[in-house]
């Protein structure tokens, strides 16, 4: 098995990340990354600029790198929840291969009805940092195919356990995630093990998160 990570969920300076999507990618390559996707936040406003922005910068290092791949996509941020279907359909008829809906943190006033929306949405790849997210939406993540998101993120990954044992429970799909803004923000494989293991996870279901569930969303690429 390929002990390399993929990390689904980061920015750039496209939206209020501080780096370039060539260096995102030169720093994430080193650390241990063999996938990203930079996801960028987007709303009604940009979401057409910035998927032509980060597919262009996909194709630049996918013509380079032979061991590394960047793919673009975007993260609905504050956007009302009943918006998440239009605005997540049409971000992937644009060319974004991952969608993410910023979920209802702890921290954040995110409208409520937002982590059920992404839940119930199969053009959702997955929620970020859902904080307190509740059982009968796991579910519909589950039925939907939507990942959830265990965070590394301050502030963002203090609902990661209870997201984790709702997962556990039903059997729904769990990954771990950057949410990086700037350096010193991007994972290393023994940081990713950390927040899943952090999260309560075991040690074999920690290696499942890091390393086996990210091939299922590959598949939809």
């Amino acid at each position: 098995m390929d002990r390399r990570i993929c990390d689904f969920h980061m920015h750039s300076f496209y939206s209020d990340g501080d780096l370039l999507p060539s260096e995102i990618a030169r720093r994430t390559r080193v650390l241990g990354n063999r996938l990203i996707a930079i996801t960028d936040h987007a709303d009604a406003s940009n979401l057409e600029w910035v998927v032509n922005a980060l597919r262009r910068a996909s194709d630049e290092v996918s013509r380079h790198l032979d061991d590394f791949d960047l793919v673009p996509g975007v993260e609905l941020t504050h956007v009302p929840p009943a918006t998440i279907p239009e605005l997540a359909r049409e971000a992937k008829q644009l060319g974004a291969k991952i969608v993410i809906v910023h979920g209802e943190t702890p921290v954040e006033p995110v409208e409520g009805g937002t982590n059920r929306a992404a839940c119930r949405c199969a053009d959702v790849d997955i929620l970020a940092h859902p904080g307190l997210v509740t059982e009968e939406d796991v579910l519909n993540a589950k039925n939907n195919g939507v990942f959830l998101e265990l965070s590394y993120r301050g502030g963002h990954c203090l609902g990661n356990g209870h997201v984790a044992r709702l997962a556990m429970e039903v059997e729904a799909l769990l990954l771990v995630n950057s949410d990086a803004h700037t350096v010193g923000d991007h994972l290393t494989p023994e940081m990713s093990l950390a927040v899943a293991r952090g999260a309560g996870l075991s040690e074999a279901d920690a290696e499942k998160v890091v390393f086996r569930n990210p091939e299922e969303l590959i598949k939809r690429f």
